[in-house]
């Protein structure tokens, strides 16, 4: 497990495939996400299967949120399109549990997982994809540290018209400085 001050990221177990399934088929969840269908628990248990064939490193991880003494699944988050060679990976996230949303549970989902993939993985470089009209998750990617790299103009055809693709980024030496700009600040508190 991966600890945070509010979150954890766990293994996905097979308990958690319907409340991923309920998730996909809300179409305000499904919004931010490259899938546009709905999803059955049948997909998803395909999808679960496969994913166990995976290196652990590319495994999905699920984010759940601490009540009390209770760990409640709130989302789901990874990294995959590994390329060793250069270091890099692309990172992917969904927030299910709608009443997480705006509360800074993604924000500090992306940090534990960039963590992770710097100072565990040993990966260079993090990437991402967004949807420019979602202006909520672009804010929680800028707080996490990361910069806009470019844009694939019209690569997302939805909702009967075409819309930009941002790409983000952060390298290594970028994580290292804003680490080492929080370690400053926490010993001035």
């Amino acid at each position: 497990m991966i600890y945070g001050k509010r979150i954890r990221l766990a293994a996905v177990e097979r308990e958690d495939l319907p409340t991923f399934v309920k998730w996909l088929n809300d179409p305000e969840v499904r919004e931010g996400l490259a899938m546009y269908l709905p999803m059955s628990l049948a997909q998803e248990e395909k999808w679960f299967e496969n994913m166990l064939e995976r290196t652990a490193d590319s495994q999905p991880l699920k984010i759940q949120a601490q009540e009390g003494q209770a760990w409640i699944l709130i989302g789901n988050m990874g990294l995959f399109d590994f390329d060793h060679h250069a270091r890099s990976a692309e990172i992917g996230i969904m927030i299910g549990e709608k009443k997480y949303w705006n509360q800074g549970y993604g924000t500090e989902a992306v940090t534990l997982l960039l963590q992770h993939g710097f100072e565990t993985l040993n990966l260079n470089r993090l990437m991402l994809r967004v949807y420019e009209d979602n202006l909520r998750a672009i804010r929680c990617y800028e707080k996490s540290g990361l910069a806009h790299d470019g844009r694939l103009r019209q690569a997302r055809y939805h909702r009967g018209s075409y819309q930009d693709v941002l790409i983000m980024s952060i390298l290594k030496s970028e994580w290292d400085d804003r680490k080492m700009m929080r370690d400053v600040t926490d010993a001035d508190k």
